[in-house]
């Protein structure tokens, strides 16, 4: 029998500094890890290194042409096979199942899941640029093997824009609580949140780029029609119509999504969400921040701009700090209700390698209407 494996002190509101080298193998994760002077300084020399030469000017405009499919690239060879399900959104986002545990509603960032973390050998799995956070699902997701569903763009935005000539009639109008999840991929957010929050007035919109990564979701044997709606978007055009009026959305999620996107429309995007959201209604938001394991590991000629890179794939990626995140939000009118950086330490026991994650967590909310 293997012997019982120590849990780690927790210590949500705090930072440690690891000394003993002996003991790192003995753990899978720390949360908000100290870094010294060196390792920030180290971090930095390697960012100037990776990004002193930047990709010339045609190549950059192919990449951001031909967005849509290298995406669509991605999910075709991946499916739901690349991104695990995200359970520990409830512990980080509570306002995804408000009715959980009320008193998960902080501003610090909580530990995740010792359950998720069980499986070392998979965690903090870096691929072809993509160092993810998600960790071991609880439940695979089985795809229906079915003839895919047609859901282009243009016969997408031929259908809301007589949804919303019909007035109040679009799907999940008749819903109290409505969730929009921005760039869903397979569904690792949506499926989790559709399990997890049993809500009768639930209703969740989720969107993504990719006209295969809608196909996974709306093919997958979890889809409910009646609490879900997946449709494809492109964020960028902002003449794509989104199913559902302004001011009509509880919350929207972005998770790792903001930093596949041009540095230049990320505001236009923002903006566009901002007048989605109810007054009082929030984004949730999770993406990389700078200096994360992911950035340190490109190599020169994979850089398109400050913080924003190319992966081998041909899909990009940018890394925030947290001012760079405020100026966003709150030019778009929203307030801060959190914006933090939560830096973690991550061990392959089975590889024998340490891995230090940046991330930055932000939640920002529309003002409420004034009373009359």
């Amino acid at each position: 029998m293997a012997a019982p494996r120590e849990v780690p002190e927790r210590r949500p509101f705090g930072r440690r500094f690891l000394t003993d080298p002996a003991r790192l193998f003995q753990h899978n994760a720390w949360d908000n890890v100290e870094w010294s002077e060196e390792q920030e300084a180290s971090a930095r020399s390697k960012v100037q290194e990776n990004s002193s030469q930047l990709l010339p000017q045609d190549k950059q405009e192919e990449y951001e042409v031909n967005a849509k499919r290298y995406w669509d690239d991605f999910y075709k060879i991946h499916e739901n096979g690349f991104f695990k399900d995200r359970h520990w959104l409830f512990t980080e986002f509570p306002e995804l199942a408000p009715n959980r545990n009320p008193s998960q509603n902080g501003d610090s960032v909580r530990e995740f899941s010792n359950k998720e973390d069980s499986n070392s050998e998979g965690l903090g799995s870096c691929e072809n640029g993509y160092c993810s956070l998600e960790t071991t699902a609880e439940n695979q997701l089985n795809l229906i093997k079915s003839v895919p569903r047609i859901c282009t763009e243009e016969l997408a935005t031929r259908k809301y824009s007589e949804l919303n000539r019909r007035d109040g009639d679009y799907p999940g109008s008749s819903a109290s609580y409505r969730v929009l999840e921005v760039g869903c991929g397979a569904g690792n957010t949506v499926f989790p949140i559709l399990q997890t929050n049993n809500d009768p007035g639930l209703f969740v919109y989720c969107c993504d780029f990719s006209t295969t990564a809608v196909d996974l979701v709306q093919n997958n044997a979890e889809y409910d029609s009646s609490r879900c709606f997946a449709f494809v978007h492109d964020l960028c055009n902002d003449q794509s119509p989104f199913p559902m009026p302004d001011e009509s959305l509880d919350v929207v999620i972005l998770i790792f999504v903001l930093s596949a996107i041009l540095p230049e429309k990320m505001q236009c995007i923002v903006n566009r969400l901002s007048r989605l959201l109810k007054p009082g209604g929030m984004i949730l938001l999770r993406d990389y921040g700078r200096y994360d394991l992911a950035q340190l590991r490109f190599k020169k000629g994979q850089c398109l701009s400050d913080n924003f890179y190319v992966r081998g794939d041909g899909t990009r990626v940018y890394f925030f700090t947290q001012d760079e995140l405020d100026d966003l939000f709150t030019t778009a009118g929203l307030e801060k209700i959190q914006n933090l950086v939560d830096r973690r330490l991550q061990v392959n026991r089975g590889k024998q390698m340490t891995m230090y994650r940046v991330w930055i967590q932000c939640k920002y909310r529309k003002p409420a209407a004034p009373e009359l």
